[in-house]
């Protein structure tokens, strides 16, 4: 189990099934979420992707 930083809804996911870096959803508000580490589980905004127009 752990609680999205953004909603702070508990989300069930098993530490087994997940590795350190994978993005996955809030299954609440979408959004994208970051495992930043694994005992405990712990999770982080991902982080979000620059437009590729910038220079």
């Amino acid at each position: 189990m752990a609680v999205c930083p953004d909603c702070d809804a508990d989300i069930e996911i098993d530490e087994y099934d997940v590795d350190k870096g994978q993005v996955i959803s809030c299954p609440e508000c979408g959004i994208d979420l970051e495992v930043v580490g694994l005992a405990p589980l712990e999770l982080d905004l991902a982080p979000q992707e620059e437009d590729e127009w910038e220079e």
